[in-house]
């Protein structure tokens, strides 16, 4: 493929999904479906990888932006409800099933994880599931106070994927157990906190962004112009209201990384019998919610996929995480999960089994073992 020199201020057409420029030797990828808080297609994915090649072989380029476009997100996540089409039709193999999106999908993060230029992420609005694949692989991400970030994949009968057993391991354990089991939201400030981000700024600061970039000489450190370009004088107040800091006690307490998701269960509920304060209680139902409500499979599965991945690589971590999505989707609760929440919306899935109680160390392990083996796995080559 011909690199395009950086001095050609191309614009994409104004109906594709992903647009792209280049501005003062910084490429700009934007995620353009708007209408659906830029969630990924397996189209999208595929654009953007070619996307980050041609980037990587352009020396007149220096670095690389992802951003959303729209005032309301950087990216949903991925097209769940494409995916759940292809399974519900037994479209798993072949270039455009639903195994080759999740491969696809996980090579991108893998590449901008082990991109070799600076890496900028702009997290403002909603940025959950496949969206934190691409965001959580820059160099710099840049939270807003407009940043509403989760990992809700339990909620469907999935596991928080696209790196997140390996990413979430930058945070404390309990916090990583809390914030994958749960889905909780996050602001930018508990971003910031939970290190899911390097920098949170008000969201007007990031409007004019370009303005700045076109003015910014890249003669010295290019991640350090790059912050100058991002960040600005809020981080301590953006911190200082950080919930989740808040909530960080409650959360060391009752989400330890020996308890299984019904023993952290049994340890909330004794809580809330103790008469907690008005706004603990508050924390302690929200959670309980979370946790009796979501998919029990997964929840245990998810709980053992965050503790192995605090001791794997990131190619280690992707080849697990496929193989828990898989199961998840060919015999587990995906399907049924999607068609609660997303589809027919009566939000009373039947999960399988239907309780924590119910679920069996077996059956987590057995999620847990690759139904590839060696170099038969899609991603074996994966950080070769």
């Amino acid at each position: 493929m011909n690199a395009i020199p950086a001095s050609t201020q191309a614009q994409a057409q104004p109906e594709g999904d992903v647009l792209f420029r280049v501005v003062n030797r910084v490429a700009i990828v934007t995620l353009n479906r708007p209408a659906a808080l830029n969630a990924l297609s397996h189209a999208m994915v595929r654009e953007i990888a070619v996307l980050l090649e041609r980037v990587r072989r352009d020396d007149a380029i220096v670095a690389l932006v992802l951003e959303g476009a729209g005032p309301k997100g950087f990216c949903a996540g991925g097209d769940v409800r494409a995916i759940d089409r292809l399974a519900r039709a037994g479209e798993r193999l072949g270039d455009d099933g639903w195994q080759q999106f999740f491969v696809d999908e996980y090579r991108l993060d893998y590449a901008l994880h082990t991109f070799d230029k600076p890496l900028v992420a702009l997290l403002d609005g909603v940025t959950m599931g496949g969206g934190m694949g691409l965001g959580q692989a820059a160099a710099l991400r840049v939270a807003t106070s407009r940043t509403k970030i989760a990992m809700p994949e339990t909620r469907i009968g999935l596991l928080p994927d696209v790196g997140a057993t390996h990413f979430l391991a930058r945070m404390p354990v309990e916090m990583a157990l809390y914030v994958g089991l749960t889905g909780a939201m996050l602001n930018g400030a508990d971003a910031l906190h939970c290190n899911l981000a390097d920098v949170c700024v008000p969201g007007e600061w990031l409007d004019g962004y370009e303005a700045r970039l076109a003015q910014t000489h890249f003669d010295g450190n290019v991640r350090d112009s790059l912050r100058r370009v991002f960040d600005a004088p809020c981080q301590d107040a953006q911190a200082n209201a950080s919930a989740l800091s808040q909530h960080a006690a409650l959360i060391a307490t009752h989400f330890n990384r020996r308890a299984r998701v019904f023993e952290i269960v049994a340890s909330l509920r004794a809580a809330l019998e103790n008469t907690p304060s008005e706004a603990d209680r508050a924390w302690l139902e929200a959670t309980l919610e979370a946790l009796t409500h979501y998919s029990p499979t997964m929840l245990e599965v998810t709980r053992e996929a965050l503790l192995r991945g605090r001791q794997m690589t990131l190619a280690e971590s992707f080849r697990m995480e496929l193989g828990i999505v898989a199961r998840a989707i060919e015999e587990g609760d995906f399907c049924e999960g999607v068609r609660a929440h997303l589809i027919d919306k009566d939000r009373k899935p039947r999960w399988a089994p239907a309780t924590l109680a119910e679920v069996r160390d077996e059956r987590v392990q057995q999620f847990l073992c690759s139904p590839w083996r060696g170099q038969a796995h899609p991603l074996a080559d994966l950080g070769a």
